[in-house]
This record gives C-alpha cells, sequence and structure tokens, in this order.
C-alpha cells in the first residue's frame, strides 16, 4: 500500500503532555453524552408527553449512530488524519447540544443524537488512534489498559452533575454542559494539540475493505468485540431502567438516581482498575473465573427478591454486577485495540462500532422484554447478557483449544 510519510507529530514538544492528557480527557465524552442526563429520563418523559420507551430511545440512537460512525470513521482517520476532523467534531457536537436544550420535540431531539453519535465517534477513535500513533511497546500497553478505566469516569461523574442540574435548572441544563464541555475542549485542543498521524494510508475503498475484512476473520478479535458488548449492555441496561426503577417504584429523587449512578460508575472503574492489576494472569482463566462469578451473584439477587427489595439491595448486586463487567471490558478492549497497530484508527473504530451497535440494539430490545419496572427485570436482564456471555466464553475456549494457544500474551 502507497503511504506518504509525515513528521512524528505535529504537536509542539513543550505542548506534548498537555495534549495527551486532553487526549484522556476526550475519552470519556461517550459516556458523558449518555450518562449526564440519565436522571433525566422521567422527567423529559413527563414534560415532552412521550413514553418512557421513547425517551430511553435517544439513548439507542446515540448509540447506533455512535457505533456505525466508528465502523468507518477509522479508515477517514488513517487516510486523512486526526486533529482536523477531531476538532470540528467537537463544534458540531457542542451545535446539536445547544439545539437539543432549546427544542422540545422528540423527533428533533432523535436527529440531533444522531449527529451527537457521529462526532462523538470521530473523536474518540481520533484520540484512541493518538496513542498508538505516538507509543509503542509497554507503554502503550500501559496507556491502553487506562482507556476503560478513564472512560469510567464518565459514569462516575455525569450523572452525578446531571442529577443536580436537573434539579436545580431542568432537564435543558444537561445539553447546556455538553455544549459548553466541548466548546472548552475544542479551543484547548486547536491552543495544545495537533496532527498525530505518521503514515497517511491512500483511500482506496477495495483494500481498506480488505483490511476490515481481515480483521473481521480474526476469530479472538470478533469474539472479543462480542464480549465488549456484553459487559457494557449490562451498564447501559441498568442506565435506561434505573432511573425510572428509583424515581418511579422506589419514589425517590433524580439527585438519589444520580448518585446511584455515581456508585456503579466507581463499580466499572474498580472492575477496570482489577483488569489492569491482572493484566500478566492468564487470560481466558481470569476471564471464565470473573463471568461465573457474575453468574453466582445474579442468581442470588433473583433468588434474595423473596426477602429484600429495595434500594440498597438494587444497588449493592449491581454494584458487584458491574465491577465484572468492567474487569471484562478492560481486558478485551486491551486486547482489541492492541491487535492491528498498523491500523491503528480501523481497529479501534472497528472495535468500538460493532460493539456500540450490539450494545444498542440488544439493550433496546432487552429494555423491551423486561420493562424498567423493579429491581426483579433489571435482575432477569443481567442474567440474559451474563448467560450469553457464558456462551461466547465457550467459543473462546474451542478457538484456544483448537489453536493451541492462549488468547493474548
Amino acid at each position: 500500500m502507497n503511504t506518504s510519510i509525515i513528521s512524528p507529530s505535529n504537536i509542539k514538544e513543550k505542548n506534548q503532555k498537555i495534549a495527551t492528557i486532553l487526549a484522556f480527557a476526550l475519552i470519556p465524552l461517550s459516556g458523558f453524552a449518555t450518562d449526564i442526563y440519565i436522571p433525566s429520563l422521567p422527567t423529559m418523559a413527563g414534560e415532552m408527553q412521550v413514553s418512557s420507551v421513547q425517551v430511553q430511545l435517544t439513548l439507542s440512537i446515540f448509540l447506533i449512530s455512535y457505533g456505525v460512525a466508528q465502523l468507518f470513521i477509522g479508515s477517514i482517520l488513517d487516510s486523512f488524519g486526526r486533529y482536523k476532523i477531531g476538532l470540528y467534531s467537537l463544534l458540531i457536537f457542542a451545535a446539536a447540544s445547544v439545539v437539543i436544550a432549546i427544542t422540545h420535540n422528540i423527533y428533533l431531539i432523535y436527529l440531533m443524537r444522531i449527529i451527537h453519535g457521529l462526532t462523538v465517534g470521530a473523536i474518540v477513535v481520533a484520540k484512541r488512534a493518538y496513542f498508538v500513533d505516538l507509543f509503542e511497546g509497554e507503554q502503550l500497553k500501559h496507556y491502553l489498559s487506562l482507556f476503560s478505566i478513564i472512560w469510567s469516569t464518565g459514569p462516575i461523574v455525569a450523572p452525578f452533575i446531571g442529577g443536580y442540574l436537573q434539579s436545580a435548572f431542568g432537564w435543558e441544563s444537561n445539553f447546556y454542559f455538553l455544549g459548553g464541555f466541548a466548546i472548552v475542549f475544542a479551543a484547548l485542543e486547536f491552543i495544545f494539540s495537533g496532527e498525530t498521524l505518521k503514515h497517511f494510508t491512500d483511500f482506496q475503498l477495495k483494500k481498506i475493505a480488505n483490511i476490515y475484512l481481515d480483521m473481521i476473520k480474526t476469530p479472538s478479535f470478533t469474539l472479543g468485540i462480542v464480549m465488549l458488548g456484553l459487559a457494557y449492555c449490562m451498564v447501559m441496561v441498568y442506565n435506561m431502567t434505573g432511573p425510572f426503577i428509583i424515581e418511579h417504584h422506589l419514589h425517590l429523587s433524580p439527585i438519589i438516581a444520580g448518585y446511584s449512578s455515581l456508585v456503579l460508575g466507581f463499580a466499572w472503574m474498580v472492575g477496570g482498575f482489577i483488569g489492569k492489576a491482572t493484566i500478566n494472569k492468564p487470560f481466558f482463566k481470569r476471564l471464565a473465573i470473573n463471568t461465573i462469578l457474575q453468574l453466582a451473584f445474579v442468581i442470588v439477587m433473583i433468588l434474595s427478591l423473596n426477602f429484600v427489595s429495595n434500594l440498597y439491595s438494587l444497588i449493592f448486586f449491581a454494584f458487584i454486577i458491574h465491577i465484572g463487567a468492567g474487569f471484562t471490558f478492560n481486558n478485551y478492549f486491551t486486547f482489541c485495540l492492541s491487535k492491528f497497530p498498523k491500523n491503528a484508527g480501523i481497529a479501534g473504530g472497528l472495535t468500538g462500532g460493532i460493539t456500540y451497535v450490539i450494545v444498542s440494539f440488544l439493550s433496546y430490545g432487552i429494555v423491551n422484554v423486561f420493562p424498567a419496572k423493579d429491581e426483579g427485570n433489571l435482575s432477569y436482564s443481567y442474567l440474559i447478557m451474563i448467560l450469553l456471555s457464558l456462551v461466547v466464553m465457550y467459543a473462546i475456549l474451542k478457538i484456544r483449544n483448537k489453536e493451541q494457544r492462549p488468547i493474548a500474551d
């Protein structure tokens, strides 16, 4: 493949540390774009006079467009660079956020959420590729293993902020906040960051399609993405149903819903830290143990419903299950992103894209089968996803035995 080579980075040496911090800071943007208005979902449904399913669809639409964007944006970033595309995407994201805050038309919000998904896809994939562009070896592995941990700051901080914004200023303030956030980071990117792509790949659809095909045909890579989707789906199903359970079934405030999401975001981070700490342990063994433990806890959760069902039991069991989900995500995300370093943009985009497409369809399907009613429905939702994870783990084991080698070093 023909390539043209530029200098290692257009970022000034004195600004590289700040640029790296900015790159890390934008990794959680997808979490912020979904989680900040989670405590506001019931209020949005009431004020716009739409059903809970219609307002939940704003999350699914974002996830679908975010996933689809990542499927193709990687090849564009590998061909035309990371910096300008990411910068313009931040500005468009800010404009869409303001439109959502101004309008009360659910269908216009759907359109703006599509734009949110497309722009966040470009921003996040560009920032993932930033690290593969500039770092290698153990340093790169270290940074990649931090991704899911840093991403979890979104689910931790965003609902906490959103709960207070909702109570003080209404649901619209969440989107004004997102718009202001994007404007500030666009300015900082303009001042401190720059292009990092070293090898510009010729934008030839046939060659790009072959790269995608080679990646998808790699069983461990593809099944790893499926595991990522199942892990994050556990979080998203709670995000779509938890506020309704807490505010409607338990009759508690949006602030309590925000605190609950903060606690569960912390659970995801704990899982990420455990994943990073055990990164040198046997890959399959630690993932299999984790999934079996999740299954055991969800069974206990279901059985305990006969004796207790309140906010504390809800958060306790969800916390344990979300730790396991964060652990799974951390391990497979590190593996998938480091699998094809020569095509980092495409690999990152394909990983994120398929993951979020899986999450969007599976989570929306599950909440339609088990609506946002009570802790029981949530526990059955968790059970389905954990059982699916076990099936995928069995497939991974079969491949592992066939290949006579571990999935990852």
